[in-house]
C-alpha cells in the first residue's frame, strides 16, 4: 500500500478496503454506526475522547484509559490509521489531536466522512467487525497539550496565537452555557462550521482561501496555535485543518471554555474585540 496522505477522498480509502495494514475508526454517532458505516470500521464512541469530568469534561482523559480503548480497537505502530466522522470532522480531528498526543502520527482523514462517502455511492455495512486486542502502548506527549496556564502565557506573546472556535454568540458573551460568557483576551474566532463546504458534503473549504484567511487574522503558520471551544471537541476540526495545511506547532486545550468560563481567575473579553 502507497503510504496515503493526510486529507483523502473517499475513494481513495474505497480502493484500500481490506488492507490489513490499515485500520479504519469510526467515531460517528452510535445510531449512525448502527445504521450504516465503511466496512471493517471500529467504532470509537465519542465520549470515550474526553474524561468527562466536570466542570472541564473536555479533558483528555488518562493514558491507560487511552490505551485500553485503543487496544481494544486494534491499534498498534504499525497500523495507518483513517478516521471518520458524521459531523464534518469535530470528532475525527479530536481522535487526531489524542493519537498525537499518544504519539501515533500515521493517520488520515476522509474528506467529508460519512457524508462524502455515502454521497459517492460507495459500501456500507451493517456488520461489526472483530478485531484481536493489541496491547496497544502510547508515549505521552504534552507538547500538543494545552493547559490554562498555557493560554495564560499566550496571551501577550506575540509568537503565540490563539483560534476560538466557538460560534459569535459564544465569543461575544451573548450567548452563556457556563459561569462566565466572553472570550479569551487576544483570541481570533473563527467558528469551526465555517471550515465546512456544505454544498460538498461537509469537506474542508479550499484550503488555499482559508490559509489566506488565517495569515490575515494573525493565525499565521510561524506561530504557535492554541485551539479550543466548549470541550474541544469543534475545535478537533481547527487542530485538523491547522495540520492538514502544514502548521507544525499547535495545541488543544483540552479545558477549553468550560474551563475558562468556570474559573474566577482567568481574564475574560466580551464583543467582536479580540
Amino acid at each position: 500500500m502507497a503510504e496515503l496522505a493526510l486529507l483523502i477522498e473517499p475513494e481513495q480509502l474505497a480502493a484500500e478496503l481490506g488492507n490489513e495494514q490499515l485500520l479504519i475508526l469510526d467515531t460517528c454517532s452510535a445510531d449512525n454506526y448502527r445504521t450504516h458505516h465503511i466496512p471493517g470500521a471500529v467504532h470509537i464512541p465519542p465520549a470515550e475522547l474526553q474524561a468527562g469530568t466536570k466542570p472541564a469534561v473536555g479533558k483528555i482523559p488518562e493514558k491507560k484509559r487511552l490505551e485500553a480503548l485503543f487496544s481494544a480497537a486494534g491499534l498498534n505502530a504499525d497500523k495507518h490509521v483513517v478516521v471518520y466522522d458524521d459531523e464534518g470532522g469535530g470528532w475525527a480531528g479530536r481522535l487526531i489531536w489524542t493519537l498525537d498526543v499518544l504519539g501515533h502520527t500515521r493517520y488520515s482523514y476522509i474528506n467529508g466522512g460519512l457524508q462524502a462517502w455515502l454521497a459517492a455511492g460507495l459500501p456500507v455495512t451493517t456488520e461489526l467487525p472483530t478485531s484481536a486486542p493489541s496491547g496497544f502502548s502510547g508515549e505521552w506527549h504534552e507538547s500538543v497539550i494545552a493547559e490554562a496556564t498555557d493560554v495564560l502565557d499566550a496571551i501577550d506573546d506575540p509568537e503565540q496565537a490563539i483560534w476560538d472556535a466557538r460560534s459569535a454568540e459564544e465569543y461575544r458573551g451573548e450567548k452563556v452555557v457556563v459561569q462566565r460568557g466572553g472570550h479569551i483576551p487576544g483570541a481570533v474566532n473563527i467558528d469551526w462550521l465555517e471550515l465546512m463546504d456544505r454544498q460538498r458534503n461537509l469537506r474542508l473549504v479550499d484550503l488555499d482561501a482559508l490559509q489566506q484567511r488565517l495569515d490575515s487574522l494573525g493565525l499565521s503558520k510561524d506561530k504557535t496555535i492554541i485551539t479550543h471551544c466548549q470541550t474541544h471537541h469543534r475545535s478537533g476540526l481547527s487542530y485538523l485543518a491547522m495540520k492538514i495545511l502544514g502548521y507544525e506547532k499547535i495545541k488543544g486545550y483540552h479545558g477549553s471554555w468550560s474551563e475558562w468560563g468556570n474559573r474566577e481567575d482567568t481574564p475574560i473579553n466580551t464583543g467582536d474585540t479580540p
